[in-house]
């Protein structure tokens, strides 16, 4: 390769470095901009001055500040230097803010710190092997509740639910249903409420979720709701419901093919297995224009991955991809397996899956 030619793939890449960096910085930030409701407030009050946003969102000024200016370097939020002002533009505010729901982005950035706090575990199992178990995240199933809280649920009665032919009209009219990993059960809770006929109950592994469910389940007065510590690699339960669901559950699973072998013996021959998970392919080099395949990857190896590890399961990863996914379904039993994709969601993809 010519010398001048070298330089310049070396000076792509240099730059290409420093936008990883400056993006990975900026992150935090926009994660700190999410949680202190910065953004919510700049998008609601238009142009202000550090002491005016400061006294609005009542944090301190100094850290304000510098989180501005921050924001303002990365391109985020607009400087008038005459002025001494800061605005939030309109679209950027979209993309940001909760108000906007489903198109809130900024709910993603959560995920790299509450990664970050494990850097130092994950570089142990680097050297000695093993994973690091879900209660060394702090946060992480409150981001996930928040991310599905947004995405998910306000989708689930009108998008999700109707990929199943006469599955609606069934939960009305009452059936048994269960959820796989439900997290802070907010799916549940939305089918429980819009289906007061039907019988829900939830499966976790971890007792603060399922407590946190629980209280939440009680207040909203869901009294076919119900949520249950449950190691379902061990369920024994056999042709019981019409109706299973696992949302972004079954990759992080220690024996996942055991799972769903289990999910298929607990279904009824005329139910019906609905699955979310990432909609990717098994093989890397398919994912090489994927627009969340960094982001998904590095989720694959700093949780999804290593908290199977840790329970020494297969360790199957975030991106175990379409390919795999149905094999396994098939695996367990299901003949038809179907693969639908909504357009309001680019990171998950939904399997309908029948006997």
């Amino acid at each position: 390769m010519p010398a001048s030619a070298e330089t310049k793939t070396e000076k792509r890449f240099d730059e290409k470095l420093l936008d990883i960096y400056n993006g990975a910085a900026t992150t935090l930030m926009i994660s700190i901009g999410h949680r202190t409701g910065l953004f919510d407030k700049m998008a609601e009050i238009g142009a202000a001055s550090i002491e005016q946003l400061a006294k609005a969102t009542s944090l301190n000024e100094r850290y304000v500040r510098e989180w501005l200016d921050s924001m303002t370097v990365s391109g985020i939020v607009n400087y008038d230097a005459e002025q001494k002002s800061y605005t939030l533009p309109p679209d950027h505010a979209h993309l940001l803010i909760r108000s906007s729901g489903k198109d809130n982005l900024a709910v993603f950035a959560q995920y790299v710190s509450v990664m970050a706090n494990v850097e130092d575990e994950i570089i142990e199992c680097f050297h000695k092997g093993g994973g690091v178990p879900y209660s060394s995240y702090k946060r992480f199933h409150e981001v996930m509740a928040e991310d599905s809280g947004q995405s998910l649920v306000p989708a689930l009665l009108e998008t999700v639910l109707p990929l199943v032919d006469g599955l609606v009209a069934k939960l009305d009219q009452g059936i048994e249903v269960m959820d796989i990993g439900c997290g802070r059960g907010l799916a549940l809770m939305r089918m429980a409420k819009a289906f007061p006929k039907s019988k829900f109950v939830g499966y976790d592994l971890c007792d603060e979720t399922v407590a946190f469910a629980t209280k939440e389940a009680k207040s909203r007065g869901l009294s076919n709701l119900t949520f249950e510590v449950r190691d379902v690699s061990a369920l024994g339960d056999v042709e019981k419901f019409d109706f299973i669901t696992a949302f972004d559950a079954i990759h992080d699973q220690a024996q996942p093919q055991t799972v769903l072998n289990n999910i298929s013996k607990a279904l009824k021959t005329t139910g019906t297995f609905l699955m979310q998970d990432i909609d990717a392919s098994s093989h890397v080099e398919n994912n090489l224009n994927h627009p969340l395949g960094p982001f998904l990857y590095a989720v694959s190896c700093m949780h999804c991955m290593t908290v199977s590890l840790a329970q020494n399961g297969e360790g199957l990863g975030t991106m175990w991809g379409r390919e795999t996914a149905k094999t396994y379904l098939e695996r367990a039993g299901f003949k038809s397996v179907v693969i639908e994709k909504l357009n309001h969601d680019i990171q998950n993809c939904i399997y309908v899956a029948t006997k």
